[in-house]
């Protein structure tokens, strides 16, 4: 069997203040995504995300449906995202191949029935990091690179949070159903991201870490402004935020992470801010 699948419900927030770090880690956490010649998955119940990782590594993967959506196959009713982490890869579609570098994009739409992951060199295997959501029409498959991202350059040295957002699965860059991806890079010294941080009751989200330097961690807060928790998250780990929860992080080093959200729109701007002075008690600003 080269697909394995956990299954995360959706929490109420007034069950969430009574949990203990365990408990944290185990509704929200998502600790293994990579195993060799295995597909990873974590099906939630916050807006039917599913959170995966793939690595091909001296045969490839071919994604196959899970017992979770009684499909034939696993894009009958959905579309994915699928980001590369890893050394060069390439995934095909029906037949038709793309060819993925590091931290280049693919949206596959709903319907395509065959897809495979393969590495191009075992001795140094792609990560495909994958969303993939409910979608109620098809859009064709489309590669993003990098470079064809839509960049924003955000925060300060002065508060620590210098960053770029590369919005590569969006409808700014190609249409979607409800998927949207990117990933955001902290320029060196900085170590907080999405801060000042915020909610998004139309939308959940997920995080997934990555170039996390060796010894090092990202302390990731979460919950209701005014009932915040942290979760330490190490390399290669994704975390799911509810959409009545912040998502924010500081790390002990520079690092990478890739945002992943579904819901009800598209906007990349509706959000409730919540300023650190608010996450401090202060009145809201």
């Amino acid at each position: 069997m080269n697909q394995i699948c956990d299954e995360r419900y959706a929490i109420h927030p007034n069950d969430y203040k009574h949990y203990d770090t365990s408990a944290l880690r185990q509704h929200f956490l998502i600790e293994n995504l990579f195993e060799a010649e295995k597909a990873r998955f974590t099906y939630t119940h916050y807006d039917r995300l599913i959170v995966g990782g793939v690595k091909p590594v001296n045969s490839s993967v071919t994604l196959e449906p899970l017992d979770q959506l009684r499909a034939e196959y696993f894009l009958e009713r959905r579309e994915l995202g699928a980001i590369n982490v890893g050394g060069a890869g390439c995934v095909q579609i029906d037949g038709e191949r793309f060819e993925l570098d590091y931290k280049d994009a693919l949206y596959i739409g709903r319907g395509a029935k065959e897809v495979v992951f393969t590495s191009v060199d075992a001795a140094t295997p792609a990560k495909f990091y994958l969303n993939s959501t409910p979608a109620h029409t098809s859009y064709p498959s489309r590669k993003v690179s990098r470079q064809e991202a839509d960049v924003m350059e955000l925060g300060s040295s002065d508060t620590s949070n210098e960053r770029a957002i590369n919005k590569l699965l969006v409808n700014s860059v190609l249409p979607t159903c409800q998927l949207q991806m990117g990933l955001t890079e902290l320029r060196p010294g900085s170590i907080w991201n999405t801060m000042p941080c915020h909610t998004h009751s139309r939308r959940m989200e997920a995080y997934f870490y990555f170039e996390v330097p060796e010894e090092q961690a990202v302390c990731h807060f979460m919950g209701p402004p005014s009932e915040t928790r942290h979760l330490w998250i190490a390399n290669e780990q994704a975390v799911i935020s509810p959409p009545w929860s912040i998502h924010s992080g500081a790390g002990t080093g520079n690092y990478t992470f890739i945002w992943g959200m579904a819901g009800e729109n598209l906007d990349y701007g509706d959000i409730e801010a919540v300023t650190p002075r608010m996450l401090a008690g202060g009145v809201n600003e």
